[in-house]
């Protein structure tokens, strides 16, 4: 969702490693699951960052790196088996330290928080003001831009790594030493899982996301025809600078009605004086806490699906609306970001995001692929 993740030039050729590689060989190496670890790169202070290559046993692909624990690349077949990337994302480390984190784990709190600063049992907290005068996506050193310590699960009857960071008493203006992990899992029905917890040694607020930008039709052109569903009648209404004003309506009669599957270009261009596009939080459809379909996006031509489901109260939609082409178009994909609502802790009525000791964050989300014939 947002100008404060800017594209980098040096993506334009992103995916090199594999080009040389046909289509639909992926599956002949994976008898069983299996996660391998290699070099990605050196950040300047010249500690190497890895990327580990999960398989399921019918050839689906998951790459992730350590570094903001940012999902590279996902490989998954369409109508006729054959095998594309349907995340933005790079080959390298270069890309990432120069201001594309794609899809990188976002925190320690994920969307907007209103002129930097809320209070949290009676005592103001400040934190980075990194978008004017407001805080988004956990500021400047958030996590999308540090290396977290990855471990392979080395059991045989699964594809899985987690990641573990701890963000420090203080860090961007957070109270409270925060200690979190996130784990991948590829499984054998095509799903991607991502498991987040999050321990705290003293009230804070958390709330974390992962900003994949997906193009089930693989990177390079727009997403304008993909078609989405969501199960979501309501939204949080957000003034000119994207933050919720408190209010809850109904997303009926608007362009943001997708309770029936409708491209997603079909009513973006009503939205261009606000937005710019879709850059919206709706509130998925049953109780918070249980895993349950918060979004259904078709690719037509591939037949690619892609379902997300999660246990948060909010999805984000965002349709690249800052693209500019250099390299990926303008709405050349679209985040499903899955979170508790922006501004939250400013917000009594919204769902609380305070953590606190002995009380440990626990969130899942999955996004599961298969093709329509």
């Amino acid at each position: 969702m947002n100008a404060g993740l800017l594209l980098s030039s040096s993506l334009v050729a992103p995916f090199t490693f594999f080009a040389a590689l046909s289509l639909g060989t992926f599956a002949s190496f994976a008898a069983k699951p299996s996660v391998e670890t290699a070099f990605f790169g050196k950040l300047p202070d010249g500690r190497e960052a890895r990327v580990f290559t999960l398989r399921n046993r019918h050839g689906m692909i998951a790459r992730v790196t350590d570094y903001g624990a940012t999902l590279t690349e996902l490989r998954v077949p369409d109508r006729a088996g054959r095998f594309t990337n349907v995340v933005l994302g790079a080959s390298s480390l270069e890309p990432y330290l120069t201001g594309f984190p794609a899809a990188a784990v976002i925190g320690r709190y994920a969307n907007r928080i209103r002129n930097a600063r809320f209070t949290l049992d009676g005592r103001e907290v400040k934190v980075t003001a990194n978008s004017g005068e407001n805080h988004i996506h956990g500021g400047r050193t958030n996590f999308a831009k540090v290396l977290w310590q990855g471990k392979v699960d080395t059991r045989a009857d699964r594809a899985r790594v987690t990641f573990a960071y701890r963000s420090a008493d203080g860090e961007e203006g957070f109270p409270g030493n925060l200690n979190v992990t996130v784990t991948y899992t590829l499984t054998d029905a095509n799903e991607l899982i991502l498991d987040y917890r999050a321990e705290t040694d003293q009230a804070t607020v958390v709330n974390l996301t992962n900003h994949a930008y997906f193009n089930l039709a693989g990177p390079g052109g727009d997403v304008l025809g993909h078609e989405l569903q969501l199960f979501a009648e309501r939204y949080t209404v957000s003034d000119k600078a994207l933050i919720p004003t408190g209010e809850i309506v109904s997303v009926a009669g608007t362009p943001l009605d997708f309770l029936q599957p409708h491209k997603i270009g079909e009513r973006i261009e009503q939205l261009y004086d606000a937005a710019r596009g879709y850059d919206h939080n709706f509130i998925i459809r049953g109780p918070a806490g249980q895993l349950r379909r918060a979004a259904r996006v078709v690719e037509p031509a591939s037949g690619r699906v892609m379902e997300c489901l999660t246990t948060e109260p909010g999805v984000q939609l965002y349709t690249a609306n800052h693209f500019n082409g250099k390299p990926y178009p303008k709405h050349g994909a679209f985040c499903l970001e899955t979170q508790h609502y922006p501004d939250s802790p400013n917000q009594p009525e919204f769902p609380s995001t305070v953590l606190r000791p002995g009380q440990p964050f626990r969130s899942t989300t999955v996004f599961r692929f298969s093709a329509q014939k």
